[in-house]
């Protein structure tokens, strides 16, 4: 069986370390609207973030688990390494981040004819892909 997806976008759950780092990049930086925030059970808080039908849930956990994910992108270990946010203003986007900080991983380049991208590392370590089209 297979399921029947009832929404085009998915939602992405993050555990964060600094929460304080990663709110503001996601939020200010990268400008995503807030959605709201959560209180769940064990003393968690969700931020909810949209990103066009994807909501990204950063999760601030009372007290942090001892292991974490390694950063360094596709290099850096196994499992889910980076999230695409289409764009269509994506020299802007990367200025905006590298002004504010971030680390600019890969710079805006060409990867196939009419399709740029760029790497950028939110606080966390994880890796933000933003790609632009046309």
């Amino acid at each position: 069986m297979a399921v029947n997806v009832a929404k085009s976008g998915i939602d992405l759950g993050i555990v964060m370390r600094d929460a304080d780092a990663m709110l503001s990049f996601y939020a200010e930086q990268l400008g995503l609207p807030k959605e709201g925030e959560l209180e769940m059970p064990g003393g968690v808080v969700m931020h909810r973030f949209k990103c066009g039908e994807t909501v990204i849930k950063l999760l601030s956990p009372a007290k942090l688990p001892e292991a974490s994910n390694p950063p360094g992108g596709l290099r850096g270990g196994t499992g889910i390494r980076y999230l695409t946010i289409s764009v269509d203003n994506l020299d802007e986007a990367e200025a905006a981040c590298k002004d504010a900080g971030s680390q600019i991983v890969i710079s805006g380049r060409e990867i196939r004819p009419g399709v740029r991208i760029c790497m950028i590392e939110d606080p966390d370590g994880n890796w933000v892909e933003l790609l632009q089209q046309g």
